[in-house]
This record gives C-alpha cells, sequence and structure tokens, in this order.
C-alpha cells in the first residue's frame, strides 16, 4: 500500500502565499495542525489564507498510531499570552471563519477547556464576524468541562470519532467510542444552538457497513455536520494504509450520510476534519439552528 493512487496527488501551491502564513504563525509563536499533523491539503489551505491552530501544544499526552503528533516530548504548562496571540493571527490573515484544535491534555484537570474559552473570547473581541470552530479532545468524559467550552458559544463544536469500533483498539487506543459519541449528545443537550461535527479516517480496515453503522451511530446523538477522507501513513513508524478507497466510494457515503440526516456530509480522498471549514458559513445560513428541524 505505499503507491498512491492518482486521486491522491495534490495541486503544488503557490509558495508566497504559503510562506506569508507561515511567516505570521513563526511571528506569533503558533502551532498549526496543518503542519504538525502533516496534512496533505496545507499548502491549499495556506494558499488561501486559512490554517487550524493547534493550541496548548504541540506535545500530546496519548499516542495514538495514526496521527504525527508529537507525544514523545513532554507537555508543557499552558502558555497565558496564547489566545491574544492567536486572536492577533486571525485579524491578520484576516479570517472569516477560524477552527481552534488542540492536543490531548489528560494532564490538566479540565483538559484544556479554559484555554479553549480564552481563546474563543480573544477572537470575539478582535474578530467579531468572524465564525469559529472548535475540534476538541473527549476531555476524558469531564462534561462540565464540555459545558465550559459551549458557554463561551463557538459555532462549530467538532469532534472526530475517527474510526469504527473495531478498530478502536488498534487505531484509537487511548479513546472510547462510546464515550465520543456520549460527547456528542451531551454538546446538543447543553447548547443545541450549536452545530455538532464529527470526521472519520478509512483505509484502515473497516467495511462500508461499518462506516454506515458509524453515521447511523452520529446520527442517533443528532451530529449536523461529517467528513469523511482517506488515511495517510505519516511515516513508517505508523500504521499502514489497509486499502485506497477510490472517489466514488466517497460519493456514495456521501449520499448515505445526506439521506440519514445530516445537514452537511464532505466526503472524498484528501477531506479532513477542517477541510474547507469555512462552507460552514454557508450551511448557517440555509439551516440557522432556530428553523432546525430534529431528525
Amino acid at each position: 500500500m505505499t503507491v498512491k493512487p492518482d486521486w491522491l496527488r495534490v495541486k503544488a501551491p503557490q509558495w508566497q502565499r504559503v510562506g506569508s502564513v507561515k511567516e505570521i504563525l513563526r511571528d506569533l509563536r503558533l502551532n498549526s495542525v496543518c503542519e504538525e499533523a502533516s496534512c496533505p491539503n496545507m499548502g491549499e489551505c495556506f494558499h488561501n489564507g486559512t490554517a487550524t491552530f493547534l493550541i496548548m501544544g504541540p506535545a500530546c499526552t496519548r499516542a495514538c498510531p495514526y496521527c504525527d503528533i508529537d507525544f514523545e516530548k513532554k507537555p508543557q504548562p499552558l502558555d497565558p499570552t496564547e489566545p491574544k496571540r492567536l486572536a492577533e493571527a486571525v485579524q491578520r490573515m484576516n479570517l472569516r471563519h477560524v477552527v481552534i484544535t488542540s492536543v490531548n491534555r489528560d494532564d490538566l484537570p479540565d483538559g484544556g477547556a479554559v484555554q479553549f474559552v480564552r481563546c474563543i473570547e480573544e477572537i470575539r473581541l478582535g474578530s467579531p464576524g468572524t465564525t469559529i470552530e472548535v475540534l476538541i479532545p473527549d476531555l476524558c468524559g469531564n462534561w462540565d468541562a464540555l459545558e465550559l467550552i459551549l458557554q463561551a458559544r463557538p459555532e462549530v463544536l467538532n469532534h472526530n470519532t475517527e474510526t469504527v469500533p473495531r478498530l478502536y483498539r488498534r487505531v484509537r487506543p487511548q479513546g472510547n467510542y462510546q464515550r465520543t459519541l456520549d460527547l456528542l449528545k451531551q454538546a446538543r443537550t447543553i447548547a443545541p444552538g450549536v452545530y455538532t461535527k464529527s470526521g472519520i479516517m478509512v483505509g484502515l480496515g473497516e467495511t462500508d457497513e461499518e462506516v454506515q453503522q458509524v453515521m447511523r451511530d452520529l446520527r442517533s446523538v443528532d451530529c449536523d455536520i461529517l467528513t469523511l477522507g482517506q488515511y495517510l501513513q505519516p511515516s513508517p513508524k505508523h500504521l499502514p494504509v489497509e486499502s485506497w478507497i477510490p472517489p466514488s466510494q466517497f460519493e456514495s457515503w456521501r449520499e448515505f450520510g445526506e439521506s440519514v440526516g445530516f445537514l452537511q456530509v464532505v466526503a472524498s480522498p484528501l477531506t479532513r476534519s477542517s477541510y474547507h471549514a469555512e462552507q460552514v458559513r454557508a450551511l448557517m445560513e440555509l439551516y440557522p439552528k432556530s428553523a432546525r428541524v430534529d431528525a
């Protein structure tokens, strides 16, 4: 599974724009998941002036064998200046939609919830017209911490499912499938006006039926938005790719997802959880929460 098919080729980016975004990140001492996780869409997103910011990192307290984020370094104390630096980057990049994610910080009692809140608050002060998506870890099931984040009113609460239940022990050994569903269910209960979102990687040995069941499970907790993308092995030490999923299969999953009630399904080989995340602004116009019909 070492030779990638043609449909996974990425257009060469315009490096002048990429360099400009990187310069801002370096100047403000910020991490982006685009770089830390070796995202294949980094060139396109940087060219378009967008980035998914990685807070509280780059060291992670979990060792997921699919992820390229460093887990060997010791996590550092939270930086109280990070939220202001992040808000400045949003202003300088003139972002209409921003995604904030983090490493797992199981060493913190709240999993880093307060730092998410501070980042949201600072962005609101400097860029009130920017919509905010938070891509959060499972917080070890701390629903009080989840409520803190939701009280800050991000437009989108994203938590990735990553894979099918059968593969959790191998792919996401420190995660828990039911806890992921419970988090999304709790988010809907705590903040019904916030869009919920999740993502799945494929190509790790799952079956079509298992993917469809995950989609049904996510809809059972009223998840609004779903992303599906091809898993790509970051290095030889990470989990190998078991299969290359053709674009036609992603289209089939997109159609199935829409049939079971997702408001939006983004599915393609190169889709990642924050790829084209700004499209949620159009979704908010089409399906405002005040007019939302529960499935």
